[in-house]
């Protein structure tokens, strides 16, 4: 699968409505702050979000900025993450069913 990093940040003017979304982004990524997810997708998988955020946010009032990081297999982070949690890339890992 070709799957690509982005890191999704958002700013939602109503509450509701942003807790909508933040429920809607942890079924498609890792929560790493606030409005910010980070998110492993194919580009089945980033379209779906995209229309679906698209169809949720307010487009006077909200703003949702996707940045397509590049290639899952060919990421090699380099970030600086200062305080309570480390930064950890979006790994593929196995399910078991």
């Amino acid at each position: 699968m070709n799957e690509h990093i982005y890191i999704v940040t958002y700013d939602i003017s109503d509450q509701r409505r942003w807790r909508k979304i933040f429920r809607l982004m942890k079924g498609y990524g890792e929560w790493l702050q606030l409005s910010v997810f980070q998110c492993r997708l194919s580009s089945r998988r980033h379209a779906e979000l995209v229309a679906t955020l698209d169809e949720m946010i307010h487009h006077e009032q909200d703003h949702v900025v996707i940045m397509d990081v590049g290639l899952a297999e060919n990421i090699k982070p380099r970030i600086t993450s200062l305080g309570k949690a480390d930064y950890e890339p979006v790994t593929r890992e196995p399910t078991i069913v």
